[in-house]
């Protein structure tokens, strides 16, 4: 069976019958209930309004994705990586009415399945990790028995990308000075168990925690279990990014439990949060909350109880710094920072809130319902056409990217909702 009657057989089992409502120009949303009550006054009442307030910035969140999809089939230039189509495209396959974006969907995988290298990887060139990771996300979210050959080559990509005493995954390439350069020589090495976008984007290929978390996602959302090899190598190098120094044998850690991004070329550590000077005159490193979300989804995929320290120690960070007006302690030393990575701070604290499956957070200003915080965030930001945009800072200000992100997060919203309702 070829490429295109695969995706055929993915139009088929999506288009059914849907009523659309269009809303103004350039925006358009499937159906939904109107709230029972404009002001609440029980518990069902509230919860519907909430869901129905989720509902409606997803789905004009959807509508502007929908309307700038290009001709090809992509939502990007041949310039930007095919991580943002697939990005869009799991908006879409896990939209509540999937069944209304069948075409842009079929043209959309039709497109991103073109990038995929013999090597399994799905990148043009650059970010061959951080591409095919969130491109197998999204192929497994579809859900398509026809993706199942595209998804095997991917995986495996993703298992020899893994940084570990046997592989090399450095970028491969005539003009690569570095290539061959970064060796892991045991479980004692920083490097062991991380991944890196591939070994041409920054140094020799080093790897941190965001790559790490959207290929430990990835090979979750295909199926591959927490006692799998991979996914215990990748638990040593997690625990070596947390300031959590009962497990992390790193010089620069500390005790307040939140995340890091990475060992650094180096292998000193950084975090993009800056550094402190501990009382004893050491080293430390500030953690952040776009890391801490992806330590903590990233422990529960490889298997960590609520109730390990490690797990607990995040979840207090987490607690303690509980906000979505920006990604906490990014700006600690520079308050023009506190917004960068916002979007996808939002993407990946709704993944891991709903998969830690605890809708309350008991903050030092009371208890929060983290899913109404989001929302209240989400409904100022949004644009007249459906979009959202942050900061330059990783691309942010990308409309497609950063909607794409949020239109993610409304799902995992959505259904953490059918899961747990709202309570005054």
């Amino acid at each position: 069976m070829n490429d295109k009657t695969r995706l055929a057989r993915l139009t088929a089992s999506l288009v059914v019958a849907c009523q659309l409502v269009v809303l103004g120009p350039g925006l358009t949303h499937a159906s939904v209930p109107e709230p029972s009550n404009a002001n609440p006054t029980t518990a069902s009442d509230l919860h519907a309004q909430t869901v129905q307030r989720a509902r409606t910035i997803q789905q004009n969140s959807i509508g502007y994705l929908i309307q700038n999809q290009r001709p090809d089939g992509t939502w990007t230039s041949p310039q930007e990586p095919p991580a943002i189509t697939a990005l869009v495209l799991r908006a879409l396959v896990r939209d509540s009415t999937p069944q209304a974006h069948a075409k842009p969907i079929q043209r959309g995988f039709a497109a991103l399945l073109a990038d995929q290298r013999m090597d399994g990887g799905v990148y043009r060139d650059l970010l061959a990790t951080y591409n095919t990771a969130i491109a197998l996300s999204t192929m497994s979210a579809a859900n398509d028995p026809a993706f199942a050959p595209h998804i095997e080559r991917a995986v495996a990509y993703l298992r020899a990308m893994q940084w570990t005493v046997e592989t090399r995954p450095e970028f491969q390439g005539d003009n690569e000075t570095n290539t061959g350069q970064q060796v892991v020589t045991g479980i004692e090495d920083p490097f062991y168990g991380g991944w890196g976008y591939g070994g041409r984007s920054r140094g020799a290929g080093r790897p941190d925690l965001s790559n790490a978390q959207v290929a430990i996602e990835a090979l979750h959302d295909a199926g591959i279990r927490s006692d799998d090899p991979a996914m215990q190598r990748a638990l040593t190098f997690l625990q070596r990014q947390q300031n959590w120094s009962e497990t992390n044998d790193q010089p620069w850690a500390s005790n307040d439990g939140g995340f890091v991004y990475g060992p650094s070329d180096d292998r000193s550590g950084e975090s993009f949060a800056g550094e402190a000077t501990a009382p004893d005159g050491s080293r430390i490193l500030r953690s952040y909350g776009s890391m801490t979300y992806a330590g903590l989804k990233s422990y529960l995929y490889a298997g960590l109880a609520k109730d390990d320290p490690r797990v607990k120690a995040a979840w207090n960070w987490i607690a303690d710094n509980f906000t979505f007006d920006e990604n906490p302690g990014i700006g600690s030393i520079r308050p023009e920072q506190r917004r960068w990575g916002l979007y996808y701070y939002f993407h990946t604290a709704s993944r891991a809130l709903n998969l830690y499956d605890e809708p309350i957070i008991n903050t030092p200003e009371g208890p929060r319902d983290w899913r109404v915080a989001l929302l209240n965030s989400l409904e100022k930001l949004q644009q007249p056409n459906g979009s959202f945009v942050g900061e330059s800072k990783w691309m942010e200000n990308n409309p497609t990217l950063v909607t794409s992100y949020v239109a993610i997060a409304l799902a995992d919203i959505i259904q953490d909702l059918q899961q747990h309702p709202v309570k005054p």
